[in-house]
């Protein structure tokens, strides 16, 4: 074995016994979360709102409604989709929130969450742990970033590994068929060299994508690299004017005014997400997010409106122009989420990346299980002893090849190995 092998083998086995945890709790929980929207939609049919030929309740009285009933909670977001009820987020994220689903005909509120501090329902509970594994945010965050980071090499060393140094008959079935007839050891083996290699391509995009998110050097990098050369300035929103305080609008009828600009501009589309300002900052704009097609969020389009003028402020250089518009790097950045749960292909990409998180989750665990049968561990008995017999070691062969059933070929015995 060439020595770049033995480096490329030992770091494959040692990055992956020191990030099997973390990958496999990224994993399994990336592929629960895949289909959260589905299933949250099952499990509440009464939010399930037929989409009817008349006007939807206003932003303004959405904030009432919330304001009535949650006095001491700021107004957060509203998410309006054809054919479900308007979700209403009351509070802090991390703080003490509500949230409250209403009939967007009616304003009837159909039901009400409301969660302490530090609680969460179960596909946030989820992703918390899919994000930074249910540690302190500052510390497993970095550790779930760089843990995926190690989780690309293991991929590229993984497929050098796998790479048989000559093709034949015999590794063609090895590399790319599971011998389900064969020992556990045997099948272990193949599901993790055999699936592996299947979803190699699709957990390399999920991976290099989910970076995005939480390497800052990669992701800036990234950007640059795909715009040719340009600075990515992704959070560098517009703000409101504090200087028009009064002047103007009141912040019920800003926040109305810019629903209708985007509303009347895009009225076919599937959904809006309404960000609303804090009325107790002056700077603080009005966000608001269209989405032409429902599941995806690649083609969106951001809006920023001053909360005093209601005027539309600059647009976000990454999410503020028509997606046919924009750029090469622009483009890949805003499908980045897409590609990362698979929505870019619809509801069949869905699917797949169900399936390779999910073989993602099993690469740590029978990839532990073929180091522990390698080491003897398995056994109790640590390695093999040598057998000096040599006919003792073919019989012990051909009991091996017929319970598999396969030819056994008896080794040919040099002239030096004969009995004088």
């Amino acid at each position: 074995m060439s020595t770049f092998k033995k480096i490329n083998n030992w770091l494959h086995l040692w990055l992956g016994l020191i990030s099997g945890i973390i990958v496999f709790i990224v994993c399994i929980t990336g592929c629960i979360w895949v289909f959260n929207d589905e299933i949250l939609g099952l499990m509440e049919p009464e939010t399930r709102i037929e989409k009817q030929d008349k006007a939807v309740i206003m932003p303004s009285q959405l904030m009432k409604m919330a304001n009535e009933k949650h006095p001491g909670l700021k107004v957060s977001y509203a998410t309006y989709q054809q054919g479900r009820a308007i979700y209403l987020g009351i509070g802090e994220r991390r703080g003490p929130n509500v949230t409250l689903r209403v009939d967007p005909y009616t304003g009837k509120v159909i039901s009400e969450k409301v969660h302490k501090k530090g609680e969460a329902d179960f596909f946030r509970w989820v992703l918390n742990g899919h994000r930074f594994l249910w540690l302190p945010f500052e510390i497993g965050r970095p550790v779930v970033n760089y843990g995926t980071l190690i989780f690309v090499i293991l991929l590229i060393t993984g497929l050098i590994w796998w790479y048989p140094k000559k093709w034949s008959q015999s590794t063609r079935d090895k590399s790319f068929k599971i011998k389900w007839n064969g020992t556990w050891k045997r099948i272990n083996l193949d599901l993790h060299n055999v699936l592996g290699f299947y979803s190699l391509l699709f957990l390399l995009a999920i991976a290099l994508t989910g970076m995005v998110y939480g390497i800052e050097w990669y992701s800036k990098g990234l950007y640059w690299a795909t715009t040719g050369g340009e600075t990515l300035n992704e959070r560098d929103r517009a703000h409101s004017d504090s200087l028009n305080v009064n002047k103007f609008f009141t912040p019920e009828q800003a926040i109305d005014k810019a629903w209708l600009t985007v509303l009347t501009k895009y009225p076919d589309s599937k959904g809006f997400y309404y960000s609303f300002p804090d009325t107790a900052k002056a700077s603080s704009p009005i966000f608001v997010t269209v989405f032409p097609s429902t599941g995806q969020f690649y083609n969106s389009l951001s809006h920023t409106f001053d909360q005093h003028t209601a005027k539309l402020l600059p647009a976000s250089p990454v999410y503020g122009t028509p997606f046919e518009q924009a750029g090469f790097g622009a483009k890949l950045r805003r499908m980045n989420y897409d590609i990362h749960v698979g929505s870019i292909l619809g509801f069949p990409g869905k699917v797949l990346a169900f399936l390779a998180t999910l073989i993602g989750a099993s690469l740590p665990v029978t990839g532990f299980i073929v180091w522990w049968n390698r080491k003897g561990f398995g056994s109790g008995k640590g390695k093999k002893p040598k057998v000096k017999n040599m006919k003792m070691a073919e019989n012990t062969l051909v009991t091996e090849a017929i319970a598999e059933k396969r030819t056994f070929k008896p080794r040919m015995q040099k002239p030096a190995d004969k009995v004088s």
